[in-house]
């Protein structure tokens, strides 16, 4: 069984898979890595599996090395996904090593199971979009806020705006103020992607141009996108996994 750890700002993603698929996923937030929960709660999230290998992939520095001491103390194989080990998928970017691991990951994901070229946009605290060009390199992409951190920015700085749960309007024009800011945090962040995604089909000179979303808000803005050919929950996670095989070589995968 591999064991998979994708460490964002707000949460680290765990998944347990095998060769083919992942299998099963949780989610544990992130501050435990620094209130000693994470090794408890990830020694539960496996159970009795044994563990032949981990890959893992993280956005948070200090996370990064509890996660690395935490495999290390296990007896765990590991690999933490860089720049320098990447596997499917090559690099055509001037600072590799500044790019988000875990956009590395959804990189190596999105070219296996959809080719080249591809976009994968990835809806957590900030929403990335990450380019594999016809050649099969990761080129860059774009960085802009998160749904959440939108809605819960317009409730921290103003006196009279709530806090909202982000779900589907009922229509275009809000009847009050939730509903409102419903339709500019939703429709609007559907406006936002659209206009990207159609400048970055310019910019890639391609007829054919598969978009891959994944993340937590990725299910609700896909639905009435159809620039959108797929959502994958697990598209990090998956790309990890594939990591892994990698690294295992093709005798234990």
């Amino acid at each position: 069984m591999l064991l998979l750890l994708d460490i964002g700002n707000t949460h680290t993603h765990l998944g347990l898979a095998n060769s083919k698929r992942v299998l099963r996923q949780a989610n544990i937030e992130t501050r435990l890595w620094f209130q000693n929960g994470a090794r408890s709660a990830i020694e539960q999230f496996i159970g009795e599996q044994k563990i032949e290998f981990a890959a893992y992939c993280s956005v948070v520095p200090k996370a990064t090395a509890r996660c690395a001491q935490f495999l290390k103390r296990a007896r765990f194989k590991s690999v933490g996904l860089n720049h320098k080990n990447i596997a499917g998928v090559g690099i055509d970017y001037p600072r590799p090593q500044t790019i988000g691991t875990d956009r590395l990951a959804n990189a190596i994901a999105a070219r296996h199971f959809h080719g080249a070229p591809v976009i994968v946009v990835d809806f957590g605290t900030a929403v990335t979009f990450d380019v594999v060009n016809a050649s099969g390199n990761y080129v860059g992409g774009i960085i802009a806020p998160g749904l959440s951190a939108m809605t819960d920015y317009l409730h921290e700085k103003t006196a009279l705006l709530p806090k909202i749960e982000i779900r589907e309007p009922r229509g275009v024009i809000g009847k009050n103020t939730e509903q409102a800011m419903l339709v500019g945090a939703v429709h609007g962040y559907r406006g936002l992607i659209r206009g990207l995604l159609q400048q970055l089909q310019v910019e890639l000179k391609s007829t054919r141009l598969p978009v891959i979303a994944t993340g937590g808000c990725a299910g609700l803005i896909a639905k009435k996108m159809p620039e959108i050919t797929a959502v994958q929950p697990n598209l990090t996670l998956e790309g990890l996994r594939l990591l892994a095989l990698e690294h295992l070589g093709p005798a234990q995968s």
